[in-house]
């Protein structure tokens, strides 16, 4: 009975968080307005979006904030995982307690916070609020997503690989980008993707810190909704759901497939040294 109860519950859990996705997906293709009556089908609103000056131009400024922040986001979380590994415990459980208070801190003061810090450099060095301001944002609270992604692929890495690959007539440097790197790359990858979801997510901060030229896409359509909810909205979500889907997927697929190549290879190994 306990199992039968557990499905049940992770069957109305799926629900309750897919039934509204899939709700706003069928009625991103009603030829009405309504959200609550079917009057046909239509592709009027997917058009309508693409033809939305203010969307596509805050839906490009998203993009380039989102991959500009990850990718830098990245390579400064991988580094300081890296530190965050060698170090003694001591000094390395305090800096893991602070890398965790941008991840429980309420988002509106990371904004506020932030608005005052770039206010400080408005005043007094001439920086401007834009796309400069929402990428060091949006930078502060990705890092600590790729940290808590790669630290994990470095404990369990075996410490003997980096010392075999020096035997082998591999320097330092060359043993890091052969042997760590590939190692922890799925640590990685899975940090850039968790940085580049909240990027494009993220409402809070870059209300605070976007100043007035530059509007990302939750800014735009809470903007929106402020006047009436628009089915290009649901067009909008739809298709964002679905490109994060696709790559969501394809990222399972990849690391799936690796898997089972090292457990080939791991069998293939066992199978030779059975039969010498």
């Amino acid at each position: 009975m306990k199992s039968v109860y557990a499905k049940l519950y992770m069957y109305l859990l799926y629900i309750f968080l897919y039934l509204p996705i899939l709700v706003l997906i069928v009625f991103s293709f009603n030829a009405s307005k309504s959200r609550a009556n079917w009057t046909g089908f239509t592709f009027d609103w997917y058009i309508r979006l693409f033809n939305n000056e203010d969307i596509l131009r805050s839906l490009v400024n998203t993009v380039i904030i989102a991959v500009a922040a990850s990718v830098l986001a990245t390579v400064l979380g991988t580094v300081a995982a890296l530190g965050i590994h060698s170090m003694k415990k001591t000094p390395r459980s305090l800096i893991m307690g602070a890398t965790y208070i941008p991840v429980i801190n309420p988002e509106i003061i990371m904004g506020i916070s932030l608005m005052l810090l770039f206010k400080f450099f408005v005043d007094y060095f001439g920086f401007k609020f834009g796309f400069v301001s929402l990428i060091l944002a949006h930078i502060s609270f990705d890092v600590p997503y790729v940290i808590y992604n790669v630290l994990p692929k470095l404990r369990t890495m075996n410490p003997n690989l980096v010392e075999a690959a020096c035997d082998l007539g591999c320097n330092q440097r060359m043993a890091f980008f052969k042997v760590v790197i590939p190692e922890i790359m799925p640590g990685i990858f899975s940090g850039f993707l968790m940085a580049l979801t909240y990027s494009v997510d993220d409402f809070v901060v870059s209300y605070f810190t976007s100043g007035v030229g530059v509007q990302t896409l939750s800014i735009t359509i809470e903007s929106m909704t402020r006047l009436k909810i628009s089915p290009e909205i649901n067009a909008l979500s739809a298709i964002i759901f679905v490109v994060i889907s696709a790559i969501l997927i394809t990222k399972n697929i990849i690391e799936n497939r690796r898997l089972r190549h090292e457990r080939n290879l791991v069998r293939l190994a066992m199978s030779k040294e059975a039969s010498g």
